[in-house]
């Protein structure tokens, strides 16, 4: 049995090695992550080296977020913490793009927190290209023939001339209503019904084509963009032409159709008119069979008489 010495030297022992090891392991971390940890120490990210491992441990990686960090701290963003740049990685989310949002909303003075960004980015959103759209109006084809094959938006006047119109409209991102509300495809619906809804209440085509802002004002009174991902900044009429008379060719329809049922009436009523003269001509013929059976019986009723002795010849006295 071996004495305490023997004990305690191997105890001792065991525990140098578990020293060296641990030792050893600290040392390989510390070179792994020498130039990240000293990277966010002289920019003041605040990232110390047992959190540089527990990210390692977490499945997060490093790299990303002492970059991101790094850039948030370097623009002055103040509620970026260190926890939450790794919870967005660990929830799938694209921590570079949120932060690269955040700054450039900074830089343009747009109110945009971590927690509405990361909300974004979750959502499927291009944070970063929600902002610069918000800080750069976008510019989007009314109708847009890419999508739906239609170069012009058409509408008809209360006097029946057709006007061909093509709009630009202008948006900006609505940064609260990105998350839920309508995109583009919604917009350009609801300006194209509108236009042609303004089209429709003149009175004259004259009148849209003498002031076009008509139809502009008419619409952007109407709050075309609730409920959207997109705040309208102007609605510019691009281009107007005149089409045909949709007036006179549908009172022209309406005379062609107007026509056929006179001539359907007046055919309903030759066909009477042959059918009563058949039955007519049918009538006379049995009425002239009549009057043969009865001539025919004529013979009949003197030979009856003569046999009889009720016709006789009477002589001249």
């Amino acid at each position: 049995m071996p004495d305490k010495l023997e004990i305690g030297q191997l105890l001792m022992m065991a525990g140098i090695v578990a020293a060296l090891v641990v030792g050893a392991a600290f040392v390989v971390m510390f070179l792994m992550f020498f130039n990240l940890w000293l990277r966010a120490f002289v920019t003041r990210a605040g990232i110390g080296m047992p959190r540089l491992v527990m990210m390692k441990m977490r499945k997060v990686n490093p790299q990303v977020i002492v970059d991101t960090k790094v850039m948030a701290v370097q623009a002055g963003l103040t509620d970026v913490l260190t926890a939450g740049l790794e919870a967005h990685f660990l929830a799938g989310g694209n921590v570079r793009r949120v932060v690269q949002a955040m700054i450039a909303a900074h830089r343009a003075k747009i109110a945009l927190n971590w927690d509405t960004a990361s909300a974004i980015d979750l959502a499927g959103r291009n944070v970063l290209e929600a902002v610069q759209t918000s800080v750069n109006p976008k510019v989007i084809d009314c109708p847009d023939a890419k999508r739906t094959g239609r170069q012009t938006l058409d509408g008809v006047a209360k006097n029946g001339i057709q006007l061909k119109v093509r709009a630009r409209v202008t948006v900006r991102t609505n940064l609260d209503q990105l998350i839920g509300g309508a995109t583009e495809e919604t917009i350009i619906a609801r300006v194209g019904e509108g236009i042609v809804s303004a089209i429709g209440s003149s009175e004259t085509h004259l009148d849209v084509l003498e002031n076009p802002t008509l139809i502009s004002h008419a619409v952007l009174a109407k709050g075309l963009d609730a409920q959207t991902a997109f705040e309208i900044v102007s609605i510019d009429i691009a281009d107007i032409d005149v089409g045909e008379n949709v007036g006179a060719r549908l009172q022209a329809d309406q005379a062609e159709a107007d026509m056929r049922v006179a001539r359907a009436k007046a055919e309903e009523r030759r066909a009477k008119a042959v059918a009563n003269e058949q039955q007519m001509k049918a009538l006379t013929a049995e009425n002239r069979a009549q009057v043969v059976l009865a001539e025919a019986e004529v013979p009949k009723s003197i030979s009856s008489a003569f046999l009889t002795g009720n016709l006789r010849n009477k002589t001249p006295a």
